[in-house]
């Protein structure tokens, strides 16, 4: 049996208690019984997990989801406890059956996949199983839930990057996540689809994700007059203490604010005292432009004065463009009158409902914006709920196997397979392109006789690619390595390298595609060998 190793991150471990063999489906069960009923169960198989559309309507995945397949597979193990319960679903079953069960692991599986953050397109496998029947089968569904999600909202992070470059994002979605698994799961994989932080405490501990958060309009309505601040004074950068208050309401009436709202400016006093190094203030509770922004430009030169520089302001309602523009304005003149160059670039962060239609609104009409707070529309992915990963039989005791339909998108790919990035003169990916793994591998500078899988052999063209640089996709992950037991065969790399890689992904690929505006079809092929092994599958078993 597999020894049971460490998790590739040790904090995977006890994050979700839930993910054990029972979280399956119970045909999955049903299947391995009839599987072992009739010797079937040892065959030699391979499996494919992969998408058939990109989500959103867009031109690229991002695959996620990977360290927790592999975290799965090497612990997987029933309970004394899970048995019983099987057993208490099917009683027909026969002992050794159950006990078949119980000593069951995959250290006989072998596990190939693509990088977790890689840029993929459909019906290219993410994950390549191989083993025994039955315990391939057993795993489907788990690795499915664990890939669904994952890359799904990876990709809507991507894309939401995609849509707002060079501003910072911060993903506010925990409240509005389906459900603390989802929120935890959204708040990994949003930051390894390119998010700059999260407002997710635990996920900031859990998977070193940067935490960011400032006060809510509770905090500024708790106050309603400047008689509330019970301690006047701040601690200044040079450790000594002045009246901030007095201080504050100096610069008020220097900038002519008498008439701005004393609660929301006795809220911003006490927040910059505990937080005088890091003062970002929510300014639109009461008007942002004639108290809120005011109240905060009255602290900031207070704050000035006693050696701490304010971040910014944050929005949360209203016309945020117009609203951005007119705060930066305002900051622009007191840069000017009181020669403070640095107020002028502090930065406007906004929230409220963002999606990707207004940050590509806000781009078409000009903004002051420096980044974005994002939760409903991110982490629930609205546009579309679920990915649609599938996992299908590609081989069988060394023989390639088809699923067939009405609709060519249903259609699988055959064969035990590998997957190659091909790469232009310009450096950048031309086309995926998919072998039979008994295939040797493309090179480059090499020309490779490539075909479009579904298209009917009395109407196909040969494509010949030259690439310049050849990459193989599919990564052996798990298994045994030179006769040793089972085990993981790579390092997974912290998250914050894994979306630096994903960052890296998009930016390597064509505006064509890595694009949230009709982004043009990537082109993927199959060999030869491949094309006509699926046309011979599909002419044998078509009825």
């Amino acid at each position: 049996m597999a020894t049971q190793t460490e998790s590739p991150d040790p904090s995977m471990a006890a994050l979700n208690p839930i993910v054990t063999p029972l979280m399956t489906d119970m045909y999955q069960i049903s299947m391995a019984y009839a599987y072992w009923c009739q010797g079937r169960h040892e065959m030699p198989a391979t499996f494919d997990l992969f998408f058939r559309k990109n989500p959103f309507k867009g031109g690229h995945t991002v695959f996620a989801g990977l360290e927790e397949c592999l975290n799965f597979i090497s612990n997987f193990k029933f309970s004394k406890s899970d048995i019983s319960y099987i057993q208490s679903l099917i009683p027909y079953a026969s002992d050794d059956f159950l006990l078949y069960l119980a000593e069951l692991d995959c250290s006989d599986i072998t596990i190939y996949a693509v990088k977790d953050g890689s840029i993929a397109f459909p019906r290219l496998p993410l994950i390549r199983v191989e083993g025994p029947l039955a315990i391939c089968q057993l795993i489907e569904t788990p690795l499915l839930t664990l890939t669904n999600y994952s890359s799904l909202v990876a990709t809507n992070a991507s894309r939401f990057k995609l849509a707002a470059p060079g501003k910072s994002l911060l993903e506010f979605g925990l409240r509005r996540a389906q459900g603390p698994d989802g929120g935890m799961t959204a708040s990994k994989y949003c930051y390894l689809g390119g998010f700059d932080g999260t407002s997710h405490v635990l996920a900031g501990k859990k998977f070193g994700i940067p935490v960011k958060g400032t006060i809510a309009h509770s905090f500024i309505c708790s106050y309603s007059s400047l008689d509330e601040i019970k301690d006047c004074k701040i601690k200044c950068a040079d450790k000594t203490s002045v009246d901030f208050v007095q201080l504050v309401l100096k610069w008020r009436k220097d900038l002519d604010g008498d008439k701005t709202h004393d609660g929301e400016l006795a809220a911003f006093i006490s927040y910059a005292q505990a937080r005088a190094d890091g003062f970002l203030a929510l300014i639109d509770t009461y008007n942002t432009l004639k108290s809120g922004n005011i109240n905060f430009i009255a602290c900031t030169l207070a704050l000035d004065e006693c050696g701490y520089k304010s971040v910014g302001v944050r929005l949360d309602s209203g016309d945020l463009s117009a609203l951005s523009k007119g705060v930066r304005a305002y900051w622009k003149e007191i840069a000017t009158k009181y020669k403070k160059s640095w107020i002028a670039k502090m930065v406007i962060f906004a929230s409220d409902g963002i999606n990707e239609n207004k940050l590509k609104k806000f781009a078409e009409i000009g903004h002051e914006m420096d980044g974005f707070g994002i939760g409903t529309n991110l982490v629930t992915c609205q546009a579309q709920p679920a990915l649609g990963c599938v996992y299908k039989l590609v081989e069988i005791d060394k023989s390639p196997c088809i699923k067939l339909s009405n609709s060519f998108a249903k259609i699988s790919l055959p064969s035990k397979k590998d997957t190659y990035r091909f790469y232009g003169q310009d450096g950048k990916p031309v086309c995926d392109v998919l072998l039979e793994s008994s295939e040797k591998a493309p090179q480059a500078k090499e020309v490779f006789k490539a075909f479009s899988p579904f298209t009917m052999p009395n109407e196909q063209k040969e494509i010949d690619i030259c690439p310049v640089k050849v990459e193989p996709l599919l990564k052996c992950c798990w298994g045994k390595d030179e006769g040793k037991e089972a085990s993981l065969l790579i390092k997974m790399p912290e998250l914050k390298e894994r979306r630096e890689n994903c960052l890296k992904g998009l930016q390597a690929f064509s505006p064509d595609y890595a694009t949230v505006d009709d982004p043009q079809v990537y082109p993927t092929y199959v060999s030869d060998k491949l094309y006509h092994t699926l046309h011979k599958l599909w002419v044998k078993a078509k009825i």
